[in-house]
């Protein structure tokens, strides 16, 4: 039977992939006591193909950067449900860490992950609202558009 949090999330009309696999050498996930660390998540979408390729302020729209940003915090759910099987184990998200495929000069990255945090405090309500970085980078693996990783505290 499902949880709490994943019927919030069907309720969002929000289904979690399967996990992509690391591409290098490192893992997905690392649980340090009651800390799990997720990897950073590119924005692939339901499709497994990137919502948005390329640099905000250089041809992707915010909006798009927003949805974007939205598919990264989707797979960062996945990881945690790969890692400790129950969502409904997240006590608070403690932190997300956004990096933005940026044009140079482009200054509203953190307008673009508001997509990850909005989805965040949807899901968890208060215990996702969360301390948070955004980068802008001139470059992203498969230029995506946007990569995010976050830490969460676990039961």
């Amino acid at each position: 039977m499902a949880g709490a949090i994943e019927k919030k999330l069907n309720d969002l009309g929000i289904t979690l992939p399967t996990p992509a696999a690391p591409i290098a050498n490192y893992v997905g996930a690392v649980r340090s006591g009651n800390l799990l660390t997720i990897s950073g998540q590119l924005c692939f979408g339901e499709d497994a193909k990137l919502v948005a390729t390329g640099q905000l302020g250089a041809g992707v729209s915010m909006e798009d950067g927003q949805k974007a940003a939205r598919a990264c915090a989707i797979n960062l759910l996945a990881q945690v449900k790969a890692a400790i099987g129950d969502l409904d184990k997240v006590v608070r998200v403690v932190r997300l860490g956004g990096f933005i495929n940026s044009a140079p000069g482009y200054a509203d990255g953190p307008k673009v992950m508001n997509g990850a945090s909005d989805l965040m405090v949807e899901v968890f309500g208060d215990k996702g609202r969360h301390a948070r970085s955004t980068v802008g980078v001139s470059a992203l693996p498969a230029n995506a558009a946007v990569e995010v990783d976050g830490m969460f505290e676990v039961a």
